[in-house]
């Protein structure tokens, strides 16, 4: 044979299957590598008198439904055997999701994927019977965005109990969910859902586009990594392009909104797109109080993280000038000797708080209370007597720390924390200038930012909306649909 038509038969080869089974096995043997993958399990059957081979990943079937289903298959007669594939799913297939194919890379994905293969002598179709069931955790109350009133379900790894968590609270024929995957090798599943007749098309059109084309071996960082594919700009601004949520209320919310939900399978969370920065700041208690409280809540966040960002640059500017100092508020000068420089006392906090943060996540829980307390005596009072750290210095940092987790988003808080920062240096190298340009930093990271639709950041602000604005600042009640 020359080689020109050994190439074209190994092309006709991976993009259809034949009808010869013995053809098929062989192909497939190889492909999967049944013999290195102990979990890829084949078995060759007899069906109504014609050999089958039937292909499912070990862990990934439901047993109870497969030993059935092969109870069934071996008891056909042969006079009873249809003549095609098509018939066969229509006539001898006791299971609601079936699905027939032809293309090996289809096929092999769906393998691979959990669904169950089957293969008959002579079909020129494969059978898909799709009994997978994947290993999951229960659906409980997330542990980041938990609310004191409302639901106590949360989005789990398994992206097919995502999706009915949403549908459970959308029940419209308008809500569009659709499948995509992305990564060469991992062939990750992407769930692309809004609703049809909300969304904006152009929008929608450019992120199935963007998901399309990402190039990438695997998404090994499931959401982080389809974010940074589908937004590629502006890496030096660190206000989040989109709003990540455990809560399957918040993400059916956003979708009625007219927004777009991307659901990744391995990931207990919903990306929201596109997302402004009145967005990133709501929460789901905004909305389960009655609206009085919930402005209060919504205001309150505001101010808090306004606090977070102003508190100790504006500390370090009246300790350099004493002079700045309003009538009455004299006892805020430190009154202790100062052995390290302010700026560095702050600046070293910064890192210890972190430290402190991911020291949490990794200890155990058993040492968790005593590792607290040696923590608590060691680095609170200890490093004050110590002469280290002044006891004011302390006390604005101990509230810049817990005031951070009053902001749902990781992503908003360390991005307050990066300006924050750069606004402790500039003021304590320029003084009143340098907390001026700090905070200038800061509005035209804010300003200049945009949405991933290009939007701006902070609309309705800018453009000026009045109408927009006051429902993000005020709570209000729910307006009555529109017959």
């Amino acid at each position: 044979m020359k080689k020109s038509d050994r190439n074209k038969e190994v092309t006709y080869f991976e993009s259809k299957m034949k009808t010869s089974l013995e053809e098929n096995i062989q192909y497939l043997n190889e492909k999967l590598a049944v013999d290195a993958n102990f979990d890829v399990v084949y078995r060759v059957i007899e069906i109504g008198g014609k050999r089958a081979c039937m292909y499912f990943v070990d862990g990934f079937c439901k047993d109870d439904l497969m030993q059935k289903m092969l109870q069934y298959f071996i008891s056909i007669a042969p006079k009873d055997m249809p003549q095609s594939a098509h018939e066969m799913s229509k006539q001898c297939i006791p299971y609601v999701e079936v699905d027939l194919q032809d293309e090996w890379k289809k096929i092999i994905y769906f393998i691979l994927s959990g669904v169950f293969a089957l293969f008959i002598d002579g079909y020129d179709k494969c059978i898909l019977i799709d009994s997978r069931t994947y290993p999951a955790r229960n659906v409980s109350e997330p542990e980041k965005d938990k609310v004191l009133r409302g639901s106590k379900d949360g989005f789990v790894e398994t992206v097919i109990f995502n999706t009915a968590l949403i549908r459970r609270r959308i029940r419209s024929s308008d809500l569009r969910m659709e499948m995509m995957n992305a990564g060469k090798s991992s062939k990750t599943d992407i769930v692309v859902c809004y609703m049809d007749s909300r969304v904006d098309r152009d929008f929608l059109d450019k992120i199935k586009n963007r998901i399309k084309s990402i190039k990438v071996d695997a998404l090994t960082m499931n959401q982080e990594s389809v974010a940074e594919c589908l937004y590629k700009k502006a890496w030096w601004n660190p206000f989040p392009k989109f709003k990540f949520t455990e809560r399957p209320d918040t993400a059916a919310a956003q979708i009625l909104e007219g927004d777009i939900v991307i659901l990744v399978d391995n990931s207990p969370s919903a990306m929201i797109m596109p997302t402004s920065l009145f967005d990133v700041v709501e929460e789901a208690d905004d909305y389960y109080f009655p609206p009085v409280t919930g402005t209060y809540l919504r205001l309150s966040r505001f101010l808090i993280a306004i606090l977070t960002y102003i508190m100790t640059p504006t500390f370090l500017l009246l300790m350099q000038n004493p002079a700045y100092i309003p009538s009455g508020f004299e006892f805020i000068m430190v009154r202790d000797t100062v052995n390290v420089p302010l700026v560095w006392q702050f600046l070293i906090l910064e890192l210890a708080i972190d430290g402190l943060r991911l020291a949490s996540v990794n200890t155990p829980n058993m040492l968790s209370t005593p590792l607290s307390v040696m923590a608590a005596l060691v680095l609170g009072e200890f490093s004050v007597n110590s002469g280290w750290f002044n006891s004011e210095v302390m006390l604005y940092m101990a509230f810049v720390a817990i005031a951070n987790y009053t902001q749902a988003s990781y992503e908003l808080s360390y991005a307050l924390k990066f300006m924050r920062i750069i606004n402790l240096i500039l003021t304590a190298i320029f003084g009143i200038y340098g907390y001026i340009a700090g905070i200038a930093i800061l509005v035209l990271c804010v300003v200049l930012n945009k949405t991933v639709s290009g939007q701006s950041y902070i609309y309705p602000l800018l453009p000026f909306n009045l109408k927009q604005l006051s429902k993000r600042f005020l709570r209000k009640r729910l307006p009555e649909s529109r017959q």
